[in-house]
């Protein structure tokens, strides 16, 4: 995501970082850059023009000028204006009552359905209490079936009534969520292929008679600079609290995201990272705009981490590595824990300078750490507690038991000593950083 804004605009930097002060005639330049870069992402004309005027004005103010590093403090204005223009401060759900209810609409295509099923599950997870789904989409072909199927693959009930009425089942899953003690009911709410009157008079039906706490539009954001127009045409007839955007890891430019909040004044609250279903996230203005800038997001790692590894686990592992017990069935656990995380190459992207260490671009096959699981797999409890005992015999076993060659086998337990001596090492407080 901006992955090609974020390239020119940390190109863009590395020139200013060379300047020994900032003058009209060098900032001319690098805003020229800057404001090509945007415009480019499809960030709306008029917020690019805004937006260039506030950091030159800055750039050229008395601050910079005293400055010892005059290029460090543009790099500080440019983060803050990008900041500001993606929101400022992270804007929450607003979640009362019991139960809370939240209404999701948006344009067929937009992701909608599987969307409502992530922010049902993130929900679920982050405040550990109880959601209901309800399918008031009887329009789209397999919609209701859609719904039902996410419901199954993440446990979560969803309340259906068929092809009937949309206020009415909105408004009996309510007494339902209440009888049965649900926390939050999700309704999904029909798209069509664009805005008419007919989808907006059930719309805002449904908003008078359930009166929900959020109404939450969801945006694709490769639709672009007509990602305005759509929030404009819902919000003109209901009272839209935030927006969702999806497909955030697709090749997009961004310009909807860095346009939504300063034009329309309506709230980003979550992006779709991922199409599986934890691939939702909240949306923190300032840790998007590090992202943009290269300078990482560890926050969003650690909060990833804690989200999905086991404490409990990890702590025991941890343990097992400080006394030199870790053996090959601990190592095999921790790669499962790791997978949780996602695509490894994603988490990659949020390291502090990632880039400039070459790390931007670096593909992890998912196979590779299935073969490694494999080779772990075809080994006996005693091989995996003392891989020591592992001579020719055994790990022809091994690799024909996994469908890998030995080669691979001698590779894995190379490495799994390499790993040891560093852990011995770090022990003993004889490990250095080699930088």
């Amino acid at each position: 995501m901006f992955e090609s804004l974020g390239d020119r605009l940390q190109s863009a930097i590395d020139k200013i970082k060379g300047y020994g002060k900032i003058t009209e005639d060098n900032i001319a330049e690098i805003t020229r850059e800057i404001r090509l870069a945007l415009l480019e992402a499809d960030v709306n004309y008029m917020v690019v023009k805004e937006f260039i005027a506030s950091v030159k004005e800055k750039a050229l103010g008395e601050e910079v000028a005293k400055s010892l590093k005059p290029g460090e403090v543009f790099v500080k204005i440019l983060k803050d204006e990008l900041v500001d223009l993606l929101g400022g401060e992270k804007s929450d759900l607003y979640i009362s009552g019991n139960p809370s209810i939240l209404m999701l609409v948006g344009l067929q295509g937009s992701g909608k359905t599987t969307t409502i099923g992530k922010l049902a599950n993130m929900l679920r997870k982050k405040h550990k209490k109880k959601p209901l789904l309800v399918a008031c989409d009887i329009y789209r072909p397999a919609a209701i079936d859609q719904l039902k199927q996410l419901g199954r693959e993440l446990n979560i009930e969803v309340y259906s009534e068929g092809v009937k009425d949309p206020v009415e089942i909105s408004m009996n899953a309510i007494k339902y969520a209440k009888l049965n003690g649900y926390d939050y009911v999700l309704i999904d709410t029909a798209g069509r292929l664009h805005i008419d009157e007919q989808l907006m008079t059930e719309l805002k039906n449904i908003n008078d008679n359930v009166n929900p706490n959020e109404i939450l539009l969801v945006l694709d954001s490769m639709m672009g600079q007509d990602a305005i127009n759509v929030i404009n045409g819902f919000n003109s007839a209901l009272p839209l609290t935030g927006a969702i955007l999806t497909k955030l890891d697709g090749d997009t430019r961004g310009g909807a995201a860095l346009s939504i909040r300063h034009l329309t004044n309506i709230p980003i609250k979550f992006i779709g990272v991922s199409e599986k279903l934890d691939g939702l996230e909240e949306f923190y203005p300032d840790r998007m705009a590090t992202r943009i800038l290269g300078m990482g997001d560890i926050m969003s790692m650690i909060e990833k981490a804690e989200s999905v590894i086991d404490e409990e686990e990890a702590m025991k592992a941890a343990k097992k590595m400080q006394k030199g017990d870790f053996d090959l069935d601990d190592f095999l656990n921790q790669m499962k824990q790791i997978k949780k995380l996602g695509p490894l190459e994603n988490l990659i992207k949020m390291i502090p300078g990632a880039k400039k260490m070459g790390l931007n671009n670096v593909q992890i096959n998912p196979k590779d750490i299935a073969h490694i699981e494999a080779i772990i797999l075809s080994m006996t409890m005693e091989e995996r507690k003392n891989p020591s005992i592992l001579k020719a015999s055994r790990k022809l076993r091994i690799a024909n038991g996994s469908g890998r060659s030995v080669e691979e086998v001698n590779r894995l337990l190379k490495q799994f000593e390499e790993m040891k001596k560093m852990m011995k090492m770090m022990k003993n407080g004889n490990f250095k950083m080699p930088f």
